[in-house]
């Protein structure tokens, strides 16, 4: 009986490092395009209009 709450305890551990990969991962993704669109804005902004 033991045995088998450590097993069930090592795949809750297991799954909770696969949600913390896809929450860093998304929060990489989600940085990536705050920067993008972020020069978007600069460009359309300043640099368009000085022509």
């Amino acid at each position: 009986m033991a045995h088998r709450d450590i097993d069930v305890e090592e795949r809750h551990i297991e799954r909770k490092s696969d949600s913390s990969l896809v929450a860093s991962t998304f929060i990489k993704y989600a940085a990536y395009l705050i920067i993008f669109f972020g020069v978007l804005y600069f460009l359309a902004h300043y640099v368009l209009t000085k022509f």
